[in-house]
């Protein structure tokens, strides 16, 4: 898979993984492919899904440590107030010649434009929730995130 370089490519990213409907059922199904995943490849990652304040999905592979759970609620953060993913809220930044940090001048204890958290939108509604791994470089918790979505959106309309 290649890496997304734009804010443009990733905002597509946004626009093409989108659910019809996304249930309790649904964030169970997910967060077990990301940590199927993660297993396989044996990677040091956290793995969260919340809709709305509800987190529907936790787990910690070995290798990680309570500092990720602390970078998933921040960078979940992020996507809860702008929309998007933690990934494009920074891109948008780096690419006006400054940081998510100097630009919006936001708790760097709350906030975490750092890639990894991803919205879950769902048509006609919008965005619901995030799905959100941590313990990576920040492209590659973005880049797991998007392969399980496109995985798990790709067996059927959900």
């Amino acid at each position: 898979m290649s890496e997304p370089t734009t804010s443009d490519e990733l905002l597509a990213q946004e626009e093409q993984l989108v659910f019809t409907t996304f249930t309790h059922d649904d964030a169970w199904a997910l967060g077990s492919l990301l940590v199927q995943l993660a297993r396989e490849r044996e990677l040091p990652v956290a793995v969260d899904i919340h809709r709305g304040d509800q987190q529907l999905f936790h787990h910690a592979r070995p290798g990680t440590s309570p500092d990720n759970g602390f970078w998933i609620e921040r960078k979940n953060n992020v996507v809860r107030r702008f929309g998007h993913s933690s990934l494009l809220v920074g891109q948008r930044h780096r690419d006006r010649g400054t940081t998510f940090e100097e630009s919006t001048r936001l708790p760097l204890d709350t906030y975490a434009a750092h890639g990894g958290a991803f919205p879950i939108a769902v048509a006609g509604v919008g965005v619901v929730g995030t799905v959100t791994v941590s313990g990576l470089p920040q492209v590659d918790d973005h880049n797991l995130v998007v392969e399980a979505l496109r995985r798990f959106l790709g067996d059927g309309e959900r």
